[in-house]
């Protein structure tokens, strides 16, 4: 999933059916590509970042880089029973 770019889609109050017909794509193709079930071409990128007047490399960042780099510092490790896939009860 790309978060910051449905964030930005978001922000400016497009929709996104919208943006796609803007730039010449076909909305469920832009769809998969904002979830992540679709990795974007190079020229999709440069459009969809160009036309939101955003970072590509921010705009292009994956839920689970971002969700990493943000619990990473403050989380401290794992337990080891969370690291294992271990609850309470389990033997």
């Amino acid at each position: 999933m790309y978060p910051n770019l449905k964030i930005a889609i978001f922000k400016r109050g497009i929709r996104q059916n919208h943006l796609a017909r803007e730039l010449g794509m076909n909305d469920a193709v832009l769809s998969k590509i904002i979830h992540g079930f679709r990795e974007p071409s190079n020229e999709q990128k440069a459009l969809l970042s160009g036309y939101l007047r955003e970072d590509e490399d921010w705009l292009f960042e994956r839920f689970e880089t971002a969700a990493v780099a943000a619990a990473g510092a403050s989380a401290g490790p794992m337990p080891a029973t969370v690291a294992q896939g271990k609850e309470d009860g389990d033997s």
